[in-house]
């Protein structure tokens, strides 16, 4: 096929802001996680689908069960199960604890709100 560029699991992004290897980060309506450390501004290559284990808001009520819709909290570049302000990146797949700093995430590998 001519016209085939890509699988587009891997993606080359400007990174909105520094990220770090295994780190979040949300590039317009694309959320992918860096494959390797990423200055602000600088182009590297995000996985956009996969299962990842992510910095996530721990507190009270923040317990996640497997199944349920996981969001991008880009101000405190975390993962939560709140929706408002957030963008939907995926599901959990793995029940985290209040208290658990990361979660296990499969994304959703699609730019929907």
């Amino acid at each position: 096929m001519k016209n085939y560029v890509q699988a587009g699991k891997t993606l080359s992004l400007a990174a909105p802001y520094a990220v770090s290897s295994g780190g979040g980060a949300l590039v317009g309506s694309i959320f992918g996680v860096a494959a390797s450390d990423v200055a602000g501004g600088a182009e590297g290559e995000f996985q956009v689908e996969g299962v990842f284990d992510l910095a996530r808001e721990t507190g009270a009520d923040t317990a996640w069960s497997v199944g349920d819709l996981i969001y991008w909290d880009n101000t405190n570049k975390r993962a939560t199960k709140t929706s408002t302000g957030n963008k939907l990146i995926g599901v959990a797949v793995k029940a985290a604890a209040d208290t658990d700093a990361t979660g296990r995430v499969r994304l959703n590998g699609a730019f929907i709100s």
